[in-house]
This record gives C-alpha cells, structure tokens and sequence, in this order.
C-alpha cells in the first residue's frame, strides 16, 4: 500500500544559509519506527532532485518521533543571496508531505491506515 507522509506525519522547515532543514514528526509513536525505516536521505535526495544540489543529511531524534534533515546547496545561495520564490525553504515541509512510502498491507492495517 502506497501512504502518502501526510497520513503519518507532520513537518517544519527553515534555513541556513544555502542549507534547507527540514523536521519530520510523526502523528503517533508507533509511526516513527516506520519513519525511520522509510524516509532515508537518500529518498529525500530523490525527491527534490532538481533542487537540493549537495549531499542531504539525516539526524533521528527519538524522544521527540521525529526526523531532521539537512538539504545542503538546496536554497540558490540562501535568503540573501537566492533569486528562488522561497529563498528560506519554509514550504520544503509541504514538499516533503508529498512523498508516498510503501507500507506492506499487514503492517499498514495493523496501523490503522488501510481504508
């Protein structure tokens, strides 16, 4: 079963420089361990291809169910300098809530996102 991020969880995001952050948490405590299964940088890196242009970085922080991750070379220089719409990155989190993940149909049912 295909599960769209917005099922699991919801996210934030910002800047450095020319470095998009972007944090994943998840709705439920038992979504996490599928997070962190799934949502790997190198799945991120995939889907903004064309705009994250450096290496994407991923930091697992538990007590809080959430995923941070680093989108380096990703903003056209940063606020200052960017000619980009969203110089700071502020709708990554909205991007990043369009990725779909496989869920094996048990586990999904079990989870209660079958519908």
């Amino acid at each position: 079963m295909r599960i769209p991020l917005t099922k699991l969880a919801h996210a934030r995001s910002g800047d450095k420089g020319d470095t998009a952050n972007v944090g994943l948490i998840a709705l439920r405590d038992e979504y996490y361990p599928l997070l962190v299964r799934e949502v790997t940088a190198a799945r991120v890196k995939e889907h903004f291809r064309g705009i994250c242009q450096g290496a994407v970085e991923r930091f697992e922080l538990p007590n809080l169910r959430a995923l941070n991750f680093l989108l380096h070379e990703s903003l056209g220089g940063g606020g200052t300098l960017s000619l980009m719409t969203d110089a700071q990155g502020k709708t990554f989190s909205t991007a990043l809530l369009r990725l779909t993940i496989n869920v094996p149909d048990e586990e999904a049912r079990a989870l209660g996102l079958s519908e």
